[in-house]
C-alpha cells in the first residue's frame, strides 16, 4: 500500500486506487462527469492546494530564491491546525490503501505536489 504522486491528467498505472485532486481548481473545459474518466481525479480536495496568493508566488517563481519563499509559504500553511490533520490521516490511510495525489505541473520540481511528496513523507506516509 502506498501513495503515489502524479500529474493529473496522465494516464493511471496499475493498482493506483483512488486519484485525488489538490489542486484550486477544476480542469478548465472539462465537464465534471469525466474529471474521472479523463485521467483528472476521482476527488477534488483543494484543501492541500496552495492558497491563490501562495500559488501565484509559486507561478512566478523563476529563481531558487523565489521558489524558496513559495516552498515556505505553502509549508507554513500546510502546518496550519486543518491542514496538518489532513496530511496525519493521508499518512495513515497510506499503510492501508493505495491512492494518488497530484497537481496539473508539468515539473514536479516546480509544483507543491514535491513538497506535498516531503510533508507526506515526514509524517510517515509510505510513497511510491
Amino acid at each position: 500500500m502506498a501513495i503515489r504522486i502524479v500529474r493529473l491528467g496522465t494516464a493511471r498505472s496499475a493498482n493506483e486506487g483512488l486519484r485525488i485532486g489538490t489542486v484550486r481548481r477544476p480542469p478548465r473545459g472539462v465537464p465534471k462527469t469525466e474529471f474521472a474518466s479523463q485521467d483528472w481525479y476521482d476527488v477534488w480536495y483543494p484543501n492541500l492546494a496552495p492558497s491563490t496568493e501562495t500559488m501565484k508566488l509559486g507561478q512566478a517563481a523563476e529563481s531558487d530564491r523565489d521558489w524558496a519563499a513559495f516552498s515556505k509559504q505553502y509549508r507554513a500553511e500546510m502546518n496550519e491546525a486543518d491542514a496538518s490533520r489532513n496530511l496525519d490521516v493521508l499518512a495513515a490511510l497510506s499503510h492501508n490503501t493505495n491512492f494518488a495525489m497530484g497537481c496539473y505541473c508539468e515539473n514536479e520540481a516546480r509544483c507543491h505536489r514535491s513538497l506535498l511528496r516531503d510533508l507526506l513523507k515526514e509524517r510517515g506516509a509510505l510513497l511510491e
